[in-house]
């Protein structure tokens, strides 16, 4: 008979600016950590599922984003104070580990790994990067996220990101009437900030490499099989421009990640003796 898997460790951790995060931890092994792409958190999102298909390996970190679930939201928001985050449940993960970042979240768990010498292994899996002209950028599409924000309309907020991340109107329409809607709606405030994470890499402008030429780290860098042609453009440009790097498309994979075809990838990369 199978022994049941522990429930969760909930707790909460300061970040540099006093504002309490909230993050659980489950599992056995070499700390990992996860991070959320937009309007995810611990109650909405891949990183659930994905945490439970890796604890039998690592002792898996999931987090509020400042402003979502648990976590609270100190004013003004930078980019900065969300990588201050990652460094309190780095800290409270023992000062070493492994993360992994999804979409936006990605995109911070990059920035997090050049200032963070406790990241040891990164893990990315389709950053949504711009990086020619297989797709608009999407410059309006940010604007009228800030503009509807802003005006108190957090649903035509979310119907603009879903839209600009290639989401079709009727199931835009359809979400609308599900209770997950509400749920959106309750985190659209902080689609600005994951905004001011990717707006500037998603201008159909090449990557620089010298941005990241301090990373040291080794990364694996990933996306699907089935995503749009502009997203493989991108993540394959970021894996050239990082110094230490291996590019995989996962086969059959989008950007609706199933943990099952994740787990062994990411277990194989971070157990990797290098």
């Amino acid at each position: 008979m199978l022994a049941e898997k522990a429930e969760p460790i909930i707790q909460a951790v300061l970040s540099r600016d006093g504002t309490p995060i909230a993050c659980e931890h489950r599992g056995h092994g070499h700390p990992l950590i996860l991070v959320d792409g937009a309007l995810c958190s611990r109650g909405m999102g891949p990183s659930g599922p994905l945490a439970k298909a890796l604890e039998s390996s690592f002792t898996v970190f999931r987090y509020d984003r400042r402003g979502r679930g648990g976590s609270g939201d100190t004013l003004p928001y930078a980019v900065e104070r969300e990588i201050d985050d990652i460094e309190a449940v780095l800290q409270a993960a023992g000062g070493e580990a492994y993360v992994w970042g999804m979409s936006s979240g990605a995109m911070l768990a990059l920035m997090a790994a050049t200032r963070l010498p406790g990241i040891k292994k990164l893990a990315l899996y389709e950053a949504p990067l711009i990086v020619d002209d297989s797709r608009a950028t999407t410059q309006g599409d940010w604007t009228s996220i800030r503009a509807a924000i802003a005006e108190g309309r957090c649903g035509d907020a979310v119907a603009a990101f879903l839209r600009s991340v290639g989401m079709p109107g009727l199931l835009i329409f359809v979400m609308k009437l599900t209770p997950i809607w509400r749920k959106l709606k309750a985190v659209a405030r902080t689609l600005p900030y994951d905004g001011a994470i990717v707006a500037g890499d998603q201008l159909g402008k090449p990557l620089d490499p010298a941005r990241w030429a301090s990373l040291g780290v080794p990364t694996l860098v990933t996306d699907g099989g089935k995503s749009p042609m502009w997203m493989q453009h991108g993540n394959k440009a970021l894996a050239e421009a990082l110094p230490n790097a291996h590019y995989q498309t996962l086969a059959g994979q989008n950007h609706m990640l199933k943990p099952a075809a994740h787990a062994p990838v990411l277990t194989a990369f971070f157990n990797k003796q290098d």
